[in-house]
């Protein structure tokens, strides 16, 4: 899943989101350095990503983009289903989208000496074009897209997969919406089994 659906899954806890947001740039037993509730984020994170990634739902989203973007299939489809959660924000949360990731921007910069260097250096640029709520309109998937073509070295093509997400865009919202609600059980569950796991070793 890519960010607004790791932040969505953290639940109510600003260190455990925070943990979730950065876990891509811990690697290994890393995360045993940081506070108990960001390491129950980074955690959950790599939970969730596997869950993903093995899912036969998100899977058959992939196999649709396969044959044009490889790879680079799953990480579109992660940001395709973050379009999806942003557009149908009022079904999973009673908080505005707006109101819900300013609280989470304003929640990073009170907490920004513990990000890491790559997190840092995003933020003043995730803000300023306000990339999660944007993520709700096919524009703002777009330029998400294009970053990531550039970050590829432009070998990726990933800057055309809303192609894609407009020629298949009812079979994706299916699949985001059947495979969302099991994660949403799955990542309530794994944040209840690590948290108590932490706390246990005191």
């Amino acid at each position: 899943m890519n960010f607004l659906a790791h932040i969505y899954l953290s639940g109510t806890n600003d260190l455990i989101t925070i943990g979730n947001f950065m876990a891509d740039g811990i690697r290994g037993k890393k995360y045993k350095t940081y506070p108990k509730d960001i390491q129950i984020g980074i955690l959950l994170h790599r939970e969730i990503d596997t869950f993903t990634d093995a899912h036969p739902i998100v899977r058959q989203s992939t196999k649709r983009l396969h044959e044009n973007y490889g790879h680079f299939s799953g990480v579109i489809v992660d940001i395709l289903y973050d379009h999806f959660l942003a557009k149908n924000w009022m079904v999973y949360s009673n908080i505005p989208l707006d109101v819900y990731v300013n609280h989470f921007y304003e929640t990073l910069q009170a907490h920004f000496d513990i990000l890491p260097p790559r997190i840092k250096k995003m933020l003043p640029f995730m803000i300023a074009d306000n990339w999660l709520y944007n993520y709700a309109h096919i524009e703002g998937i777009q330029r998400v897209l294009d970053g990531m073509n550039r970050r590829t070295k432009y070998v990726s093509g990933m800057n055309h997969a809303t192609v894609e997400l407009k020629k298949y865009y009812n079979e994706f919202e299916d699949e985001f919406t059947q495979f969302f609600t099991e994660l949403i059980a799955f990542a309530n569950l794994k944040r209840e089994e690590i948290t108590h796991k932490i706390y246990s070793h005191t």
